[in-house]
């Protein structure tokens, strides 16, 4: 996405990047300098001001001439709906009644027709594919997966979906929940919907769900041209695809419905360390989630249990291109979230997945290469995704036990790909070596989810210019002269005592978590600190769900947001605003305080 867009931007955007890389980037002066010397150099934030300046008025100048959309909303006339803000009043305790009850399910979204239709990937188009981004073959699959959850409290089910796909706008989960609501009220008129929840893995090996890499120059420019003079602008995405998506993830939320099952759950969480993720974060942000967070749900019937896995890292790697003339990157793949979920499946469990606060982080293939003979990338995401598999079920287990089960330990195996690594000249990362277990705890049988929506200003010209050009579906509302703002939704969910989720829509810098080193003064561009609570201070201790019900793109800290300094900060040319980050922290803090 940052490569198509840098290209997007043109010479101009271009000729700035390398004066900042001359002056201000943080690769030039980190050598010499840490990052709280730099941000004290008053002379180089001024320079650096001046470049975030120059750079939004070269973006402005080319996106003001362009139209608003026919499809933006005057803020008078706009209505939030297909919209459900969970299931009620909180509980703090199980009642008499109460006991887990779930459902899941999956569907493969990969069309039939890849082979002859044209379709686009999302997430990667670069020099290294001759800016050709068609998809060309299948490696794994391309899924959605699915669960139905109750607490049998009578507040509700709540059904949520992770797609394997770069992201999903808000109106295009609305159009799932419509399909969802009508089957419901014609299936099921006894049943109350709490919620209708949409992710996605992020996954950049996807069919373009987003509308920004799906022929992109050519329907901009059609878009640019047809607008003045009245005529039909089409959308960013594949049209005959995204129905299709919908169908199939409405169906498979309305299988996991019916798919549900009394049963008991389990919470059990690790820190895996950083070894297992690729920290490709701003230069002043520090922190970064490295926990793996495992729910366990085990049918009362002695059937197949369901994993619920949360981790927070980027699946990039299946679908970048490279200048080997193998990798292509026109490949469709789930990433390592496909070949966790064929691990566990292997193993007799279905699969849930969730993805985290991914702002700059991506999974390192470190511990899990090893140094083995691999010609295509997705084999480098099957290794990654088969060790996080093995660590989601040995969480609880001691070394001893797991040496002593056949889904975890094949001693042939190892011995094997040993031989490999020696005779590659490198070495060999076992992942169970001194193992330390973890304590796998009951959960209470309740289920509390909130969910609210929050303002967040658009003045990223780019984010407007990729609006006013029908690239990506999202209701803009116009509120005032050249003033846009769109309406996003955020959510809290209690699984029992155990465990506090805030789902976020789209790519939040973990310093957000609990209040990183960017959020400080003294560790920001800004020299300020942040306006606004972080997590942490609003809930406690929580773990986040990432590209939930939107994809608004990169949520980082107002006062470390810098377009000047575009090396580092990479992530505000895919912003909304400068407050996108505390809109949704307060909007947070309001929604914990109508819960008290």
């Amino acid at each position: 996405m940052k490569k198509l867009l840098k290209k997007l931007i043109g010479a101009a955007l271009a000729a700035v990047m390398v004066f900042s890389a001359g002056s201000l980037s943080a690769k030039a002066y980190a050598a010499d300098k840490d990052v709280k010397t730099a941000v004290e150099d008053t002379a180089k934030v001024a320079i650096t001001k001046t470049l975030a300046v120059l750079l939004k008025g070269i973006l402005g100048a080319v996106n003001l001439p362009v139209l608003d959309n026919p499809a933006f909303v005057d803020e008078k006339d706009y209505r939030n709906t297909d919209f459900y803000d969970g299931n009620g009043a909180f509980v703090s305790e199980a009642g008499a009644e109460n006991v887990w009850k779930l459902g899941s399910s999956w569907v493969s979204l990969v069309p039939d027709d890849y082979k002859t239709h044209n379709y686009y990937l999302g997430g990667f188009i670069m020099i290294e594919n001759g800016f050709v981004n068609k998809v060309e073959d299948v490696a794994d699959d391309m899924r959605a997966r699915v669960i139905a959850l109750d607490d049998n409290s009578g507040r509700g089910v709540s059904l949520f979906a992770t797609v394997d796909c770069i992201g999903i706008t808000n109106n295009d989960i609305k159009e799932i929940r419509k399909l969802v609501a009508k089957a419901f009220a014609e299936k099921y008129p006894q049943e109350k919907l709490a919620s209708v929840n949409v992710f996605s893995t992020h996954t950049h090996s996807g069919i373009d769900t987003e509308g920004l890499w799906t022929n992109t120059l050519p329907k901009a420019l059609k878009n640019l041209i047809v607008r003045p003079f009245g005529g039909q602008m089409e959308q960013g995405t594949d049209k005959a695809f995204m129905d299709a998506l919908y169908q199939k993830v409405a169906g498979a939320m309305e299988e996991a419905y019916l798919n549900m099952k009394p049963g008991a759950m389990t919470y059990a969480v690790k820190d895996i360390g950083p070894e297992y993720f690729s920290n490709k974060n701003r230069g002043q942000a520090s922190d970064i989630d490295t926990r793996l967070t495992r729910l366990m749900f085990t049918p009362a019937d002695g059937s197949r249990s369901t994993v619920i896995v949360n981790l927070g890292a980027h699946p990039d790697v299946a679908g970048l291109p490279l200048s080997d003339g193998i990798n292509k990157g026109r490949t469709v793949s789930g990433d390592y979230v496909y070949y966790i979920g064929e691990y566990l499946n292997s193993c007799g469990y279905d699969f849930m997945f969730f993805n985290g606060a991914i702002c700059g982080i991506y999974f390192g293939r470190g511990p899990s290469n090893d140094n083995q003979n691999m010609t295509y990338r997705w084999e480098q995401s099957r290794r990654y995704g088969y060790e996080i598999a093995k660590i989601t079920l040995g969480m609880t287990k001691t070394e001893e036990e797991i040496m002593a089960d056949p889904d975890l330990y094949d001693q042939a195996l190892i011995d094997k790909e040993m031989a490999e690594a020696e005779a590659n000249g490198g070495g060999y990362t076992l992942w169970c070596e001194n193992w330390q277990p973890v304590t796998e705890t009951p959960v209470e049988p309740f289920f509390n989810i909130r969910l609210a929506t929050v303002e967040v200003p658009v003045t990223n010209p780019l984010i407007q210019l990729a609006g006013k050009l029908n690239l990506a579906n999202y209701t803009v509302i116009k509120c005032g002269l050249f003033k846009y703002k769109v309406n996003v939704e955020i959510g809290y969910l209690e699984f029992g005592n155990q465990l506090k989720v805030c789902m976020v829509p789209g790519e939040m810098c973990a310093d957000l978590i609990a209040g990183g080193s960017s959020t400080k003064a003294e560790g920001s561009f800004s020299g300020k600190d942040f306006n606004a609570p972080v997590l942490k201070d609003i809930f406690g201790d929580v773990t986040v769900f990432g590209l939930a019900n939107d994809a608004i793109g990169y949520i980082v800290p107002d006062n470390d947001y810098s377009l000047g300094l575009v090396f580092d900060h990479y992530q505000e040319i895919l912003s909304l605003s400068q407050e996108t980050a505390s809109c949704i922290m307060n909007g947070f803090a309001a929604m914990a305080e109508s819960l008290r």
